[in-house]
């Protein structure tokens, strides 16, 4: 949801509020009933002066020329304030970056921003983000709205209430999204496999997600479905791994499909159970190619237990960061669709006059080199579950996952 599943800094917006929600990179979760930041520190950062930045070689004339044209010929030109003008252009720049999720806002939006991540709104339950210039379903959440509606990963939002999402920002879309709860909200959605697009109303609600399940099974394979990765997912992963072990447990599949993220902290954490100290879990690359490298710290008490991992289209930022790494330093096999490819690190940092600018600052890499963010995870092993195997409750991934891990128990 992760530096702000992008944004660096201690103020967490976590699974995020409302449709608000979470920055995760690239993304917010719509609805979490939290104020606290994904990610793993927020740097809101102050800007000097405005001055002209050295080395900068650009024809401001042309600039000003425009501003005038505007001001004297277009119809609201003259009763349009000057800060709008002002504020067109900071957006102008942040868009021909051609990223969606450096953006800008203004004081008032900022502001607004600030008092989200501290209070609770209604929302649908599910994370959005852009994809091909358009706005997605990253992964609907579990027992929300958005999941009862039956959204699906990938699924296309064409209308928010009727206004058109062409060209429009995901922090835009998520105040389109957000309200009371109680109240619907109707999305016009359009699946790959639909003939047409379809208007689906949903009530908003003020969200709470389960962050794990955990089953062990007779022949003893532990289960767990992490749904999440928040403040709750050390402790409830820390028991369920230990009621497992008491257990009998001899294997485990990790199942993370549709988890779309969260503190990045909590992955690196979990994948310390899993790996050897000093393994490394994620780079984070910056344009100047710098790097940090992110490593594993645990109790390495699963290093050497028997796991498959279970992921989907759905399984973004922590969850790729979380099953590349075990892949890549231990060949822990990947069951199930290629992942979502979520990626990015932002920074907020505050302009002087109490604006603000969202700027992707870093890519993430997994330990074998791989950008996550638009390529995402190819599995070992490719499975789909079927609209009819739904249907007749059957879970085609999760039987290979078992498979793959029996095998390795019996050789």
């Amino acid at each position: 949801m992760d530096k702000f599943y992008g944004l660096r800094s201690k103020i967490l917006a976590g699974g995020v509020l409302v449709a608000i929600l979470i920055f995760s990179g690239s993304s917010y979760y719509l609805g979490f009933n939290k104020g606290r930041a994904e990610t793993r520190n927020i740097n809101i950062s102050g800007l000097n002066g405005g001055e002209t930045p050295s080395g900068v070689n650009a024809n401001f004339n042309i600039f000003w020329q425009a501003w005038s044209e505007l001001k004297a010929k277009h119809i609201n030109g003259k009763t349009t304030e000057e800060r709008k003008f002002v504020e067109g252009a900071i957006k102008g720049i942040a868009g021909s970056l051609d990223d969606p999720y450096t953006t800008y806002f203004n004081p008032a939006d900022s502001k607004k921003f600030g008092d989200d991540v501290k209070g609770s709104f209604g929302g649908i339950g599910a994370e959005i983000g852009i994809r091909n210039e358009q706005l997605i379903i990253v992964a609907p959440l579990k027992a929300t709205p958005a999941e009862r509606a039956e959204l699906k990963p990938k699924d296309k939002i064409l209308e928010i209430d009727g206004t058109s999402t062409f060209n429009l920002q995901v922090d835009e879309a998520v105040k389109l999204i957000r309200g009371e709860p109680g109240n619907k909200v109707t999305l016009t959605i359009l699946r790959e496999s639909w003939d047409k697009s379809k208007k689906i109303e949903i009530i908003r609600e003020v969200i709470r997600v389960p962050t794990l399940d955990s089953e062990l099974s007779v022949d003893r394979i532990l289960r767990i479905n992490l749904y999440a990765f928040n403040e709750n997912t050390r402790n409830l992963f820390d028991k369920a791994v230990s009621d497992g072990l008491r257990g009998g447990a001899n294997g485990m599949i990790l199942d993370l499909r549709n988890n779309p993220g969260g503190y990045l902290d909590v992955a690196v954490d979990l994948a310390g159970w899993f790996l050897k100290r000093g393994d490394v879990v994620v780079r984070e690359k910056f344009s100047s190619g710098a790097e940090d490298v992110i490593t594993a710290n645990g109790n390495e008490k699963l290093k050497d237990f028997p796991v498959v991992i279970i992921m989907n289209d759905g399984s973004a930022s922590a969850s790729e960061i979380l099953a590349g790494a075990l892949r890549d330093n231990r060949g822990v096999k990947l069951v199930g669709v290629k992942s979502f490819g979520k990626g990015t690190v932002q920074e907020l940092v505050r302009l002087s006059d109490g604006s603000t600018l969202k700027i992707t600052i870093a890519n993430w890499l997994l330990p074998g080199g791989l950008l996550i963010d638009k390529n995402g995870i190819e599995p070992d092993y490719m499975v789909e579950n079927s609209d009819e195997d739904l249907k007749k409750d059957i879970d085609a991934q999760f039987d290979k996952a078992k498979e793959i891990l029996k095998q390795e128990l019996n050789n």
